[in-house]
């Protein structure tokens, strides 16, 4: 098994896991799927045996860089690849200057798995695409 993940400008091949794991699997209403921040974000590609099987972004605001739109999909869960595009993510994250922290919207589900990442939850249950999250901050300071 071989597992890369690279930041990519291959949009399409990021949304069309996106549309997989989001629109038909988890039932996130299409329209809210991609957005305007899609063009300003670094999208990260994570490939199984040359395969697309997971991506995420990273938007920057200030000293904060917040990774989202995480997905794998299910031949990828259980490899390493959703802590991969984490720590991408971190990385790309500690590379800009003035980034002190990362931040994301955590599904309630997985909680666990990002605070197994250094990840602190912060603030009440939310509701996102109907679904359940909560905010998670990482200190990089």
């Amino acid at each position: 098994m071989m597992l890369t993940i690279e930041v990519t400008q291959d949009r399409d091949a990021c949304f069309v896991l996106r549309h997989r794991v989001f629109v038909e699997e988890q039932g996130v209403p299409i329209e809210e799927e991609i957005d305007v921040m899609d063009e300003v974000a670094t999208h990260m590609l994570a490939t199984l045996d040359s395969a697309p099987s997971g991506t995420a972004r990273v938007l920057f605001d200030g000293e904060t860089a917040k990774i989202g739109r995480v997905c794998v999909l299910p031949q990828g869960r259980g490899t390493g690849m959703g802590v991969a595009l984490i720590r991408k993510g971190i990385e790309i994250a500690q590379e800009q200057s003035g980034i002190t922290r990362v931040k994301l919207g955590a599904q309630v589900q997985a909680l666990g798995f990002y605070e197994k990442l250094g990840f602190e939850v912060c603030g009440p249950v939310y509701d996102d695409a109907g679904i359940d999250h909560r905010d998670m901050v990482l200190n990089l300071a």
